[in-house]
């Protein structure tokens, strides 16, 4: 896992993010890590297949595609 350091943290943005740590009943530096998280995290990312079929559908191209539900078998090398 990755570290990083933040230096010159005003007081009072140290003294928010700790109230808030408490009010969610964690440390500050998880609350700091929920932050980042959520700021950062993939869940708001788009995702290059779901932004070319957004552009289909804007453009009323249709595609259905069937995934394959089966289990690949595992490749053997000699």
């Amino acid at each position: 896992m990755a570290a990083i350091t933040v230096r010159n943290l005003n007081d009072e943005t140290h003294r928010a993010l700790k109230e808030r740590a408490v009010a969610h009943g964690r440390s500050t530096e998880a609350e700091v890590r929920a932050i980042l998280d959520a700021a950062v995290g993939s869940t708001g990312r788009v995702r290059i297949g779901s932004l070319l079929a957004e552009i289909g559908r804007e453009a009323g191209v249709g595609i259905e595609i069937e995934r394959d539900q089966d289990a690949a078998e595992p490749m053997s090398l000699p």
